[in-house]
């Protein structure tokens, strides 16, 4: 009886999911084009926009969700391609977005404090070198 309850359960489970859809972070509806270096400029000039946002901006919660969705779905995509995982440009932004998606589960309702603004300008920078001399 016990199995035969696990077995209609997985089959309702996947006939739910056939129905209505799953949508996977890092999948394709994740916003990101798959050429890393235009999803890296493009995550990089959101964040600079979300973080910029006065503390008092009715917009700020929003998009910083958003933000926490973008860098879900942009490790999410590259972390496990070993061509672009061992680029330095890579590793530099894993670390600013680590940093900056802690600030945001740790304190979801404090601004971006200018010490951590000012690493994340700087790391966005040598990202943005890294990914001209092609690293």
């Amino acid at each position: 009886m016990k199995n035969l309850l696990s077995r209609v359960f997985a089959l309702m489970l996947v006939a739910v999911i056939g129905l209505t859809g799953c949508s996977s972070v890092g999948g394709p509806s994740d916003g990101l084009s798959g050429n890393y270096s235009e999803d890296t400029i493009a995550i990089i000039d959101s964040l600079r926009e979300s973080i910029a946002l006065p503390a008092d901006d009715p917009n700020k919660a929003q998009l910083q969700d958003e933000a926490k969705a973008k860098i879900n779905g942009f490790a999410s995509r590259y972390r496990r391609d070993t061509a672009v995982s061992n680029l330095s440009s890579f590793s530099t932004m894993r670390t600013a977005l680590n940093a900056l998606a802690g600030h945001y589960s740790s304190y979801p309702n404090r601004p971006v404090p200018q010490k951590l603004q000012t690493r994340l300008e700087q790391e966005f920078r040598q990202v943005e070198a890294a990914l001209k001399r092609g690293a």
